[in-house]
């Protein structure tokens, strides 16, 4: 009888998505509202609000109102919030303008009122391109997957990032990267997510450094937010693993910063799982044209000027023990088996910012 040989088999399900992309994209948007609805509501955060105006004044009499109250790790209050305030004004479609926070409070909504988003994303992150959606309440994030909150349209202007300053964009290229770290060792891997993964790695290492020193650059800017479209697609076609897992937790109980944790924590988990999946960790180390995956991620936060310890970005030391803990309770699948003891440690080297 002949070998079988090994040969990877999987299935590739990508729901259709509708993406704009250029510089003065923004002039399409309001056609691709009145593509979906007839009455808009505008969502950012507190400090986008000028974005989320300049937005409304592009709509026109389509837009009916402005929520600008979205922030961290969706609070339930917030959602409640939101959804009140849509149901006052009628609306049948929602404009997300900003990052993870307001793109997540869209999300939310949609699940519950089945109306269709439009993403108009501000930083680099990529949460616009994935069906995943999280919710805090009593200070313990849940997240979940659903095809309803994925945006019908995504909007990328990189215009819209000229604003965002250095000390953000960096980190939520970051948090990109992140995304596409984890799905070259999730077990519900392809060959089309690692080819979209590792060019996610390369086009946003390349970006990031060019962005900061750079804050002018469009050029830097359009490959930053193509590394992160590509990075949200890989994000919601696999599972995610140990990173992610400690980032839900950390932001989650001790609200800290989404995309500052997503940053210290990359290098750390990606070294956890070295040895464990050598073949993603070569992949990772030629994007980033490194000789290793950890250090190489760990050396571009450092280029970037991100944050690279827990304890600067607000973390308290003796929430650490509770943090491994939460993260080790019901764990996401990882290459390598999750410990207590391990992810302890992985945990104060994230806290005093090592090297890996």
């Amino acid at each position: 009888m002949a070998t079988i040989p090994d040969i990877q088999s999987f299935v590739f399900d990508q729901p259709a998505r509708r993406v704009v992309f250029g510089v003065g994209a923004l002039a399409k948007l309001p056609e691709e509202v009145k593509r979906l609805g007839t009455k808009a509501l505008v969502l950012s955060t507190p400090e986008q609000k000028g974005d989320a105006e300049r937005v409304v004044e592009q709509l026109g009499d389509v837009a009916v109102g402005i929520f600008t109250d979205a922030v961290m790790h969706v609070p339930i209050d917030t959602a409640r919030k939101a959804r009140s305030e849509a149901a006052r004004l009628g609306a049948d479609v929602y404009v997300t303008v900003g990052g993870g926070s307001t793109t997540g409070l869209g999300k939310v909504i949609a699940l519950e009122t089945g109306q269709p988003i439009v993403a108009v994303p501000t930083t680099f992150a990529g949460s616009e391109m994935t069906p995943i959606y999280g919710i805090t309440e009593g200070a313990l994030k849940k997240t979940a997957r659903d095809n309803r909150v994925l945006p019908r349209t995504v909007i990328y202007d990189p215009v819209l990032t000229l604003t965002l300053p250095v000390h953000i964009a960096g980190p939520s290229g970051m948090n990109a990267i992140a995304h596409s770290v984890e799905a070259l060792y999730a077990p519900d891997g392809n060959p089309i997510i690692s080819l979209m993964a590792a060019e996610s790695i390369r086009a946003l290492a390349e970006a990031l450094p060019v962005i900061v020193s750079e804050p002018a650059n469009l050029k830097a800017r359009a490959d930053g937010l193509y590394g992160a479209w590509l990075a949200g697609i890989c994000l919601g076609s696999t599972s995610m693993s140990i990173h992610h897992k400690l980032c839900h937790t950390l932001g989650g109980t001790f609200n800290l910063p989404h995309a500052d944790v997503h940053t210290v924590i990359l290098p750390h988990a990606t070294a956890y799982n070295r040895d464990a999946a050598p073949e993603a960790m070569r992949r990772i180390a030629g994007a980033l044209g490194s000789k290793d995956a950890a250090q190489g991620i760990f050396d571009l936060i450092k280029k970037i000027n991100g944050p690279t310890a827990l304890k600067d970005i607000g973390m308290p030391a003796d929430g650490l023990d509770k943090a491994a803990k939460l993260a080790t309770e019901n764990p996401y699948w990882n290459p390598r088996p999750i410990e207590y003891t391990a992810i302890r440690e992985l945990l104060q080297r994230a806290y005093d910012g090592t090297r890996p």
